[in-house]
């Protein structure tokens, strides 16, 4: 027998048997059961999907771990052998750990899981509150929470050998070399706090014990010192008392009470909450946060009145916002001289630390109130903590907090400022315009605001401060303080290729520093993960380094992300994605010419149709080339013309192979599944939306309407059975859209803003005024309402309600802070005066996305009725039949 292809078998030449004869008709009908069996998605099919993501690989390659997340809630962790693909399974398991080459951890609610990798030996561990590995001293530390017993770290190895067991343990903080542990106990209502070093078997110091307890446990960044806090007895805090250890020479500096007091006076408390406790690179000083005592205030009052004052530098709902932060300032104390300093004030609030701790950057965001962005300008000083002098270096500049970061090390103070990067020297007190000789601009304005100020990122600065790390629209730069040296490390301007960061659009890479920012050093000696996209939506990974830029992988066709490198091999693992492709784990290393598929998520996505999607190049009436995404109906034959859902919200092209979408009634915010409408027989259109500052409405109908036409040309689309959606912005369009053609059958706008006026006139989620969303951002008028009152008007659904012949369905949330509910009442009040088509629905209890699962299943099923009523004449529900008959 011959087999010359997969369904085609080669028989001997003789007369087929009945029996040989109903075997091939078998084999047949079972071969075209397989093209015949794909069915269409119903809704009850939504709960097979699931979500997968890469969780951690083995620092030998040759384990991986990843999540599959169901809406159901019924998630799994799984370990799973890249060469074997031997699976092990982890219901409701958190992020798990490969703490050894040979153990993997994880946590299922209060259970510890341990597994051994070799013999696939698995123990349960309960009651676990949280476990460290140490791999220093190989040790594992469990901190368990028994019901008779109560608290108590065990101190073991991962197979079970237990080496101690320490009760009465409320907390316990790792050190950065993870050799030592510092940890509080309480046992017959004695607290105390103990270090413990690992290193040394186990061997215990008491550093203080007492009626009061210890919290705010923190080490020095090379595990040199340590420092904690003993709360008072007295409820509103006055007492805590901030203590300070060196191991070097075994020293507890107590501070005296007297001093402590005089210091705080009767306003004062040291607060135990918000920020940790810092200790200075130096030793030598150890920064707190200190609280305003509001004991004394006397809190009667004869009246609930709210002042709303004209003149006030933030109107009263912005000040409510901000109370939490109130009082609270950052002060230093230096045990060896047993010594204190308050750094910020009420009118300097606003604080964060230079690199080497030895300055201190204050500012007050109030400074220039009231003003009409988001955020205000503000002075910046200078305080020299060892003279307390403060000097002004920045005067009424941008307040974004990633606009000024200092440098690791403390030498300067990086700022962006009238479109370029800026370098301030502390000790020379100079200012270099770093960027402004430079051929490429490193301003960033994709989304086309108005007055934009906004940069690409600032990635941090290479170690003893030498260079800043600066992204421009595709390239990375190194450029030396001074702006003298500039090296561009990749080169992807050529291809237009942007490359940036591995995980960038998923990570920050800066981390708190009080009220601002700072970076940790990158070392580019070590090479660094980037990924790329290019102008055709290619992704990729490549490996830089000082010699090379080495391509990992790349693809055309599908988004690659979440990819990790073994940090012992050169096996690397990530995830693959397109719209018809469902996510899956594909391995490689320099051995594999193809990857290896580990993991694919979805396998039943088989069974039935699907669509795709592709991107379709369109012009708006000014000529501009732009682009959209289409995604066809599943089972699509170019035999007939379907229903189309236009989906906007400014530009959506970047995502054609972002992201595969699950069929689901629970999509996140409650607004569009696309899946759920593709699957069901409909076209969707995602265009990309190109502004006209002072103009925004209008120009979105211009790219819309020239996207959908640029469809109906294609002969795809059933001309009269096209619907519109949106949300929030998209939302608005929507609404807007619809007031200036008739070209849509149907449409959808949810917590929409539908009269500029009054939403210009509205207070925020975030207490301020909603005028910075028109004059510099999202809304892209450009000037106040008072100066523009008609181009407010131009663009304004509510002014051109009248012309409206599309039947609308609208949504909002009656807790919606983000955008008012009360634009939706406004839109509804207007077409139910000119009898126009027209049903709002209303959820009392959600904001502006929705989040009970129960309203989502609801908006999903009317949306579907709504759309499929319009553009399907499927027969209308009976809330869609009584809500438009007049």
């Amino acid at each position: 027998m011959k087999v010359q292809s997969k369904t085609t078998l080669m028989l001997p030449r003789r007369k087929p048997t009945f029996f040989l004869v109903f075997i091939l008709q078998l084999v047949a009908c079972s071969l075209w059961g397989q093209v015949l069996q794909k069915r269409t998605v119903t809704v009850s099919d939504y709960s097979k999907w699931g979500e997968l993501r890469l969780d951690k690989m083995s620092t030998d390659g040759q384990w991986i771990s990843y999540t599959m997340s169901y809406q159901t809630g019924l998630d799994t962790l799984f370990a799973k052998n890249a060469k074997s693909l031997k699976t092990h399974a982890f219901p409701l398991g958190l992020a798990g750990d490969f703490i050894t080459p040979n153990w993997f951890a994880c946590q299922t609610n209060k259970e510890l899981h341990l597994l051994n990798l070799k013999t696939s030996k698995q123990e349960t561990v309960p009651d676990v509150t949280r476990y460290v590995y140490s791999s220093t001293t190989r040790r594992l530390l469990i901190l368990v929470n028994e019901s008779v017993k109560g608290n108590a770290l065990i101190i073991r190895n991962p197979d079970g050998t237990i080496l101690e067991r320490i009760e009465g343990v409320n907390e316990f903080l790792m050190d950065p070399t993870t050799q030592m542990i510092l940890y509080t106990t309480t046992i017959n209502n004695t607290h105390a706090i103990t270090l413990l070093e690992l290193s040394r078997k186990n061997k215990k110091t008491v550093l203080l014990s007492g009626m009061s307890s210890f919290t705010n446990l923190v080490w020095q960044k090379k595990a040199k010192a340590l420092s904690f806090i003993q709360k008072s007895t007295d409820v509103l805090g006055a007492g805590n008392t901030v203590f300070y250890y060196t191991l070097f020479d075994k020293k507890l500096y107590i501070p005296n009470t007297e001093i402590r007091q005089k210091f705080l006076g009767d306003s004062l408390l040291i607060q135990t909450g918000g920020y940790e406790l810092k200790i200075s690179d130096d030793m030598q000083k150890v920064f707190f946060i200190v609280e305003q005592n509001n004991r004394s205030k006397d809190t009667l009052k004869d009246s609930d009145v709210q002042l709303w004052n004209g003149n006030a530098k933030w109107i009263y709902p912005m000040e409510e916002k901000q109370k939490a932060s109130k009082g609270i300032h950052l002060a230093l104390w230096y045990p060896k001289k047993d010594s204190y300093q308050l750094i910020s004030n009420d009118t300097l609030p606003q604080f964060m630390l230079t690199g080497d701790q030895k300055y201190a950057i204050i500012s007050n965001t109030k400074q220039y109130e009231p003003q009409y962005a988001f955020e205000g300008p503000r002075d910046f000083y200078l305080v020299n903590l060892s003279s307390g002098k403060k000097e002004l270096f920045l005067k009424k500049h941008y307040g974004y907090v990633l606009y000024t970061t200092p440098s690791p090390d403390g030498k300067y103070i990086a700022y962006f400022q009238k479109k370029n990067w800026w370098v301030y020297d502390i000790a020379k007190k100079t200012h270099t315009n770093i960027t402004q000789n430079k051929k490429q601009s490193f301003l960033h304005n994709e989304k086309e605001h108005p007055q934009n100020e906004s940069a690409f990122s600032n990635l941090g600065w290479t170690p003893q401060d030498k260079e800043i790390i600066l992204y421009d629209a595709y390239d990375l730069w190194a450029i030396s303080p001074d702006g003298i040296s500039a090296r561009r490390l990749t080169h992807g301007r050529e291809t237009q290729t942007r490359f940036r960061l591995a995980g960038y659009s998923n990570r920050t890479v800066e981390k708190p520093n009080y009220t601002g920012m700072i970076h940790d050093p990158i070392d580019l000696n070590q090479g660094l993960l980037l990924e790329t996209t290019n102008k055709e939506g290619a992704f990729g990974y490549y490996k830089w380094s000082l010699k090379s830029n080495d391509k990992l992988i790349l693809s055309s066709n599908t988004r690659l992300d979440q990819l990790i490198q073994s940090t012992s091999t050169d096996t690397f693992v990530y995830r693959e994605q397109r719209y018809d492709l469902s996510p899956r784990l594909m391995l490689q290393n320099h051995l594999d010419k193809v990857p290896k598929l580990i993991v694919e998520s979805n396998p039943q996505q088989r069974e039935f149709y699907w669509g795709k999607s592709e991107l379709i190049q369109y012009k708006n009436t000014k000529g501009e080339s732009l682009q959209a995404i289409l995604y066809y109906p599943a089972a699509y034959t170019s035999q007939k013309k379907y229903p189309m859902i236009v989906y906007i919200y400014e530009k959506l092209s970047q995502s054609l192979h972002n992201k595969y979408i699950n069929p689901s009634q629970f999509t996140g915010d409650g607004v569009f599944n696309i899946s759920t409408f593709t699957t069901q027989g409909y076209f969707v259109l995602a265009p990309d939306i190109s502004y006209e500052i002072g103009n925004v409405g209008i120009s979105a109908t211009d790219c819309v309407v020239s996207a959908t036409n640029k469809v109906i040309a294609q002969g795809l689309v059933l001309p009269n059975k096209i619907g519109l959606i949106g949300h929030s912005f998209g939302g608005y369009e929507t609404d807007f859209i619809i007031t200036q053609t008739s070209l849509f059958a149907s449409a959808v706008a949810g917590s929409a803003a539908t009269n500029l006026t009054s939403f210009y006139l509205t207070v925020g989620a975030s207490g301020r005024p909603d005028m910075w969303r028109f004059e510099s951002q999202q809304w892209r008028m450009g000037k106040s309402l008072f100066d523009d009152k008609t181009g407010y008007d131009r663009n304004s659904p509510i002014v051109h309600v009248k012309n409206i012949t599309t039947p609308l369905l609208s949504w909002t949330g009656g807790n919606d802070k983000q955008v008012n509910w009360n634009q939706s009442i406004e839109f509804y009040l207007a077409l139910r005066r000119l009898q126009k088509q027209h049903i709002m629905l209303l959820y009392p209890k959600e904001g502006h996305n929705l989040s009970n699962n129960q309203n989502r299943k609801d908006l999903f099923t009317r949306l579907h009725q709504w759309f499929d009523y319009h553009l399907k004449d499927i027969p209308p529900a009976f809330w869609i039949k009584s809500g438009l008959k007049y």
